[in-house]
C-alpha cells in the first residue's frame, strides 16, 4: 500500500534504500564462507587420509563421514548452512568411489591428483595472460570483494609472480603424489599427501599475505602526492 506519506520533493531518500547491491566477487565469497568454510570442506578428507594409512578403506571411510557429520551437526547448532560439510562428502565420495570401482586403495587419490594438475596449470595460464588467480582469490578472500589491484600496476605485477610460485609449488606437490601412485605406494602416498597438504599451503599464504602488505605499505606514501598533482 502506497497511502503513508511520501517524501517531500528535494530530499533525499534513505541511503540504505539505495545500497548498491553487493558485486558478484562479494556474493561469492559469502557463499564460500571465507577460511572457515575451506578448512571445514577439507578436513573429511584429511581424515580419509589419516585413517586409510593407518587401517584400511572402510573404516577410513566411517571415520571421514563422521566428521563431516559432526561438522554438519555444530553448523547446524550454529545456525550457520552445512553446505561445506556436503563439500567435503561430496570431494571423498568420488574418491571412495572410484576406489571401490577399482579395488585398489590408491585410486582414492587419483581425483586430488588430478585436480591438482588442473589448478596448478590454471595458475600458470592465469598468470601468462595477466590475470592471476591468486590477486581474484585474494579479492574474495582478503578484501571483501573488491578488486582496486588491478588499478595498481605494482601489485598486479606481485599478483602475478606469486601465481606463478603458487603453480610451481602445486605442480610440485601433485609430481610427488603422481610419481607414488604409479609406484604403487599406498602408504608412501598417503603421507605425502598429508605432509605437501597444509605446511606448503601455510608457507605460501604466509608468503603472500607478507608480500601483499609490504607492497600496498610501500606504495600508499605515493598516493597524497599523486592526489596533488592531480589537482
Amino acid at each position: 500500500m502506497t497511502t503513508g506519506p511520501q517524501p517531500a520533493a528535494g530530499v533525499d531518500p534513505d541511503p540504505a534504500e539505495e545500497a548498491p547491491l553487493p558485486s558478484i566477487a562479494e556474493q561469492v565469497s559469502e557463499q564460500l564462507g571465507g577460511w572457515r568454510g575451506m578448512v571445514e570442506s577439507s578436513i573429511p578428507v584429511l581424515v580419509f587420509v589419516l585413517v586409510n594409512v593407518l587401517a584400511d578403506l572402510r573404516p577410513a571411510l566411517i571415520s571421514s563421514l563422521a566428521v563431516a557429520l559432526a561438522i554438519a551437526a555444530i553448523r547446524l547448532v550454529q545456525r550457520r548452512p552445512i553446505r561445506h560439510a556436503v563439500n567435503g562428502l561430496f570431494g571423498l565420495g568420488i574418491g571412495a568411489f572410484i576406489a571401490y570401482r577399482s579395488g585398489d586403495s590408491k585410486d582414492f587419490y587419483l581425483p586430488g591428483i588430478l585436480y591438482g594438475i588442473a589448478v596448478g596449470v590454471a595458475l600458470l595460464v592465469s598468470a601468462a595472460v595477466r590475470q592471476p588467480l591468486v590477486g581474484w582469490v585474494w579479492s574474495v578472500f582478503a578484501a571483501g570483494g573488491k578488486s582496486e589491484w588491478r588499478q595498481d600496476p605494482r601489485l598486479v605485477r606481485t599478483f602475478v609472480w606469486l601465481t606463478v610460485l603458487w603453480g610451481v609449488v602445486w605442480l610440485a606437490k601433485v609430481g610427488v603424489q603422481a610419481a607414488l601412485y604409479l609406484a604403487d605406494q599406498d602408504t608412501a602416498l598417503g603421507v605425502a599427501r598429508l605432509a605437501l597438504g597444509y605446511p606448503p599451503y601455510l608457507l605460501l599464504l604466509a608468503i603472500t599475505v607478507w608480500t601483499v602488505r609490504r607492497v600496498t605499505r610501500d606504495a600508499s606514501p605515493s598516493v597524497p602526492t599523486t592526489a596533488t598533482s592531480a589537482s
